[in-house]
């Protein structure tokens, strides 16, 4: 048996699809289905109940998987001691964030790890946010950026950093004249949201019934990409990250208007599966991303 074999057979129990396993160790679903197969010959008993419909392991299944857990966990701690002996700072780091963050939040941060260290290759995925967690769930990457991260026992959660809720608006509304705004005085105006499933608006419309302020929005949307783009159309307004809009609020497509009284933040934070052992080039970029100083 190679370790391989051991990693294949851990993400297909994991992700309970054989198509999602191939996809994380860049075979065919086929081969995945063979190896299953071949470690089930290998240990001369079923691993898998395929008497079922959906996929569960046999009580012999379970005790081979919760071995190669061990086996994995030990060899990736292994290999990190190596890297950390031989002072080696490389590999690929893998992240799935959602679209707010990857495109508005990460990039000095990736600018600044890569300038340190070169030889370490940075993968990106945008993700809707309840994908994120299943993507550290399954390990198909190794961190996770989300907003107003949600606790889960599987899952570690570092704070990454707080962004400010701003008022935006086109720059010809007539709101742009207001020193401030107050928050009740939203309900005045065409409001456009994120999608009711997004943790951001989840976390507006929470905020909204605190003050008992009823907003029904005109337009809902996935992504923060869109929610400006109609803003900058004069389709209403919206309440958005800060970070998210400096590039338009700089090249007046878009205003900010302050709002009246306690300020709103929405923190970020970094997810990476409980118990995953972290290379040294994850633990320099972790530091990077929490504001630790790094020695190259």
């Amino acid at each position: 048996m190679q370790i391989d074999n051991f990693k294949i057979f851990a993400d297909l129990v994991e992700t309970k699809s054989f198509s999602k396993a191939a996809r994380l160790n860049g075979v065919t679903q086929s081969a995945v289905s063979q190896q299953a197969r071949s470690m089930e010959k290998h240990f001369n008993t079923l691993l898998i109940d395929r008497s079922q419909k959906q996929f569960q392991l046999t009580r012999e299944g379970e005790r081979v998987y919760q071995s190669a857990k061990e086996i994995l966990h030990g060899y990736e701690k292994l290999m990190s001691e190596l890297m950390e002996m031989r002072k080696v700072i490389s590999g690929t780091i893998r992240i799935s964030t959602i679209y707010s963050i990857g495109l508005h939040e990460l990039p000095p941060y990736i600018k600044s790890f890569l300038t340190a260290f070169p030889s370490v290759n940075v993968r990106v995925e945008y993700r809707r946010s309840n994908l994120v967690y299943e993507d550290i769930l399954h390990n198909s990457v190794d961190f996770g950026l989300v907003a107003f991260p949600q606790k889960n026992r599987q899952i570690e959660i570092i704070p990454f950093r707080n962004d400010r809720l701003v008022i935006i608006c086109h720059p010809e509304n007539p709101l742009v004249q207001e020193q401030h705004i107050e928050l009740a005085s939203l309900a005045n105006h065409k409001f456009i949201s994120f999608d009711p499933d997004i943790p951001t608006r989840k976390a507006v419309d929470q905020i909204f019934k605190d003050q008992k302020i009823d907003i029904e929005p005109v337009m809902e949307f996935d992504n923060i990409e869109t929610v400006k783009r109609a803003v900058e159309i004069d389709a209403g307004i919206a309440l958005v990250p800060l970070a998210t809009v400096a590039q338009e609020v700089k090249q007046g497509t878009l205003a900010t208007i302050p709002l009246e009284g306690d300020a709103f933040d929405r923190p970020l934070g970094i997810l990476h599966r409980k118990g995953r052992v972290l290379t040294p080039a994850m633990k320099k970029f972790v530091k990077i991303l929490s504001g630790e100083e790094i020695s190259v």
